[in-house]
């Protein structure tokens, strides 16, 4: 298997190739000012030298700068105070004394406080950059390390969020199993074994993001056959999945959610029962996720919304923020619909 590598550009040190760049440039511009001053012996290796004590000079003031940590903070420009009073000076203290040893310039020192503006200037053009490249770098390393937590936070979010569908739907469930333990043993050793499928699926699921909605189904009608157990003929269930539909992937219990609820608003708080249609179809690159139930929207009890709200924030997690979950009443009957693209 072969191993990720880091980006080509990632690898050049870009210090080094943007210093050498720099000081040959300013070693190149000495050349010209002094051009009519290059024939004299040692004049051109003078303004060589000239520009490695710049780079020398730099990156040693660098190395100072990273073993104080200085580098690793928020711009303080007493570093360019340095830059003019002291990197400056020094600088123009090595050009004059390469001038002097290699080229024997002796006229008084009337350039100088032309050259030591010149070279203050140029260090504080070197320091600026310096932390420019600096801040950038640290504007970088904090995006990646924000987007990493944000990354870990969502992960650890949704494995709570999961971790609340399973307490809910089990407590449904006991809910069931124990108004018929009584009553008709056999139907309740019938649900207990449906809830033993639903808590293997579940438990597989934990561990997932994302199901395929064909697993999801299975899940689903566990639960309608136990529930079925208990209102008999109360409950009647329609189901209409498309067949391309199976392998398209949702949150684990999302669909599970929205069913109970159905029952729940649907079922239980009619007389006579009432029917649960379940549709699944794609079109125009979206899938669309009906649960319908006939009845009135009433009004949703704490754990209800917890639960809409919980399998919400699922679907945006594995979905993005294009996907919706919503709740109406239309037509006589409550429809929770799930719309999410699936290129996501």
């Amino acid at each position: 298997m072969n191993k990720l590598r880091t980006p080509l550009l990632a690898r050049i040190n870009w210090y080094w190739i943007l210093q050498g760049l720099g000081w040959s440039a300013i070693t190149a511009f000495i050349m010209l000012v002094n051009g009519p001053f290059l024939e004299k012996p040692g004049a051109v290796l003078a303004c060589i030298l000239d520009g490695v004590s710049g780079l020398v000079l730099t990156d040693l003031w660098r190395r100072y700068m990273k073993l104080r940590e200085w580098n690793s903070r928020k711009a303080d420009w007493r570093q360019v105070a340095v830059a003019i009073f002291i990197l400056g000076p020094l600088q123009l203290a090595a050009v004059t004394f390469i001038a002097r040893t290699l080229v024997g310039v002796a006229d008084g020192g009337s350039w100088l406080p032309m050259l030591i503006l010149f070279w203050s200037g140029i260090m504080t053009a070197w320091q600026v950059c310096y932390m420019a490249a600096t801040a950038l770098r640290r504007a970088n390393r904090f995006e990646s390390e924000a987007l990493r937590l944000d990354v870990l936070a969502k992960e650890a979010e949704l494995k709570a969020l999961q971790a609340q569908v399973n307490p809910h739907f089990f407590f449904n469930s006991l809910n069931s199993v124990r108004a018929l333990i009584f009553e008709n043993p056999h139907s309740a050793a019938q649900m207990i074994d449906q809830l033993a499928t639903l808590m293997r699926y579940t438990l597989a699921s934990s561990y997932a993001d994302t199901v395929p909605l064909k697993e999801e189904m299975e899940a689903v009608q566990s639960y309608l056959a136990i529930e079925k157990i208990r209102f008999e003929e109360r409950l009647n269930v329609a189901i209409d999945i498309a067949g391309e539909m199976g392998a398209v992937t949702i949150p684990p219990m999302a669909v599970q959610t929205l069913v109970e609820n159905a029952v729940k608003y649907g079922v239980e708080q009619s007389s006579v029962g009432t029917e649960i249609r379940i549709s699944a179809s794609q079109a125009n690159g979206r899938a669309q996720i009906e649960v319908a139930n006939r009845g009135t929207l009433a009004k949703l009890g704490n754990s209800t919304r917890v639960g809409l709200a919980n399998a919400r924030k699922r679907l945006l997690h594995a979905k993005g923020g294009n996907s919706s979950l919503d709740l109406v009443e239309r037509d006589g009957w409550v429809r929770a619909t799930v719309t999410f693209p699936l290129s996501s």
